[in-house]
This record gives C-alpha cells, structure tokens and sequence, in this order.
C-alpha cells in the first residue's frame, strides 16, 4: 500500500504522507463499554513510525482520537481535515476503510465529494500473503497464537519490539541472568511469553537471547515494575567490552524468532531458577538447529 502511495505521489509530485490515530478508537470507546473490546497492541508508537519512516514515507499525522474526531461527521472529516488542514490531492484507502461518527463514512462517500474537493481516489483491494488476508487483525492472531513465521510473512519482516533499556529490579542480576528489560507502554501486548530471540543495537554483531514478554506472573506483582508489561532479555553471551551496566540507556530492537511457551508462574526462586535455566538450554538448542 505504501509503495503504492509512493508511485502515485512521484507521479504527481507530491509528498507522502500517513495518517493513524492514537489511541486506536476502539481503545477509545472501551471503557464507555464498560469491557475492554480494544484490541492488543502490535508495536509501540516508536516502532510504527520506524517501521513507515524504512518505507520511505515523508511525513506522519497522529490525529488524538478524542471527542471531537469521535464524533465529527464523515463529511467534515473530510473537508476540515483531509482537504483545508492536509490539503490532500490524492488519497489511498484500504477497501474496507471507515471514517467519521459511527463509522459512517467509506469510499462511496470519498468518491462523491472528490470532485468538489479536489483530490484523487483510490481503494486498494485486499492482499493475501499465503492464503491469509493480510490485516492488523491476523498479526495480532498470529502473534498472540505464537505463529511468529505467519506474523513475519504477514508483516513482510521478522517481528520485534525496540526501545531504551531501563533499570528494573534486578533479580535477574541476583540469579546470575541479567537482562536487558524495554517497557511496553501498553497493557495487552499482541505477543507474550517466553521467546527465542535476536538482539541488535550493543554493537555490530546481534546478540542470541531469550526473553520474557510479559507481566512476569512469576514471584511478587508489587515489584518496581508495578505489573508494567516489559521485554526482559537474557543475552547468552554478553560482550565482555560492554560491562555490567553497558545496556542501560541504549536502544535496542528485539526480534522475536520463536515462542518456547506462555508466561508460567513458580512457587519460588528455585523452581523459577530451573524454569530459566531450562528455557536457556531450548533457546541455544534453537539457535544450534537454525544457525
């Protein structure tokens, strides 16, 4: 879709641009529904404008998803904010694209005010990557099944979460298995449990790891993470040059190659140290298989 846009901007000479919306309007009106009905978060806003900025896109507006845009109608929409703010001269949707208060908005209504706008139109029909329509909805199917070779082949790259490195409270450090934790700033992550992973960002070569994805239901919920989703990584081996506190502060990209299993949680320090040392015996057997 993106390509797509960047062929029709060169031809018309324009810059590309992207919209999305933060919070996503189902996580908006969840609460209004008194159950959650938003869906799990495939990236942090950090990594979805990573990911557009590689495909060569030149600009990116987050619209705050509030009372205002949930309730403005399509044709305003339209006209406020796609024609007179963006100044929009050509748009391309997905097929199934909604817009404006409850979702009233779609191609009929874009196609009828086009000519009065101004703009070109164009809907994108559906893509199918191994039989699957490619969609939000079946990354967040895969990733949360563990299908991380489906979720790759549908998001055209291997899956993986960045950002700083943080202090946490260091029981890792106590059981002789630091790691590396990235706070995910959101409370349903598409992915979770214990992964086979890569890391890159600590220096040219990545780094094989293993990693908890997760709530770590594991010992004490009142901890310093406070029940913060986090991605903690174990490096298998960690580069004598960067020392013990060479990982805080850096931004790292963590690549989810394999899933081991759900979170699990242990009666105590010594079963949780047996469950680590055995998830780390499947994660090297992993990379002495696939290497």
């Amino acid at each position: 879709m993106l390509q797509g846009l960047k062929k029709e901007a060169n031809a018309r000479g324009l810059a590309t641009c992207v919209m999305t919306f933060a919070p996503h309007p189902r996580e908006y009106f969840s609460p209004k529904n008194g159950a959650s009905v938003a869906p799990k978060r495939i990236s942090t806003l950090r990594d979805k404008l990573t990911a557009i900025k590689t495909c060569g896109i030149d600009r990116v507006v987050i619209l705050p998803f509030n009372h205002r845009l949930a309730s403005m109608s399509p044709e305003s929409f339209v006209m406020d904010i796609l024609v007179d703010s963006l100044q929009t001269k050509f748009l391309l949707i997905g097929d199934d694209f909604k817009f404006g208060a409850k979702r009233a908005g779609d191609f009929k209504l874009l196609s009828s005010l086009a000519g009065q706008a101004g703009y070109g139109l164009q809907a994108m029909s559906s893509v199918e990557q191994c039989g699957i329509r490619v969609s939000s909805s079946a990354v967040r199917s895969a990733l949360s099944d563990g299908r991380l070779s489906d979720a790759a082949a549908l998001l055209g790259r291997t899956y993986a979460v960045s950002g700083h490195v943080i202090h946490g409270a260091k029981l890792g450090r106590t059981l002789g298995v630091p790691t590396l934790n990235i706070a995910f700033k959101h409370p349903h992550p598409a992915a979770s449990g214990i992964f086979v992973v890569r890391v890159f960002g600590l220096g040219e070569i990545p780094l094989q790891g293993v990693a908890n994805f997760g709530t770590r239901p594991a010992l004490d919920p009142s901890d310093v993470n406070g029940g913060r989703v986090l991605l903690e990584t174990y490096c298998l081996n960690w580069p004598a040059e960067l020392g013990a506190e060479g990982g805080y502060g850096k931004i790292i990209r963590v690549e989810l190659l394999h899933k081991l299993h759900d979170e699990l949680a242990y009666d105590g320090l010594e079963s949780l140290k047996a469950g680590i040392s055995s998830d780390i015996a499947l994660a090297k057997e992993y990379f002495r298989q696939n290497t």
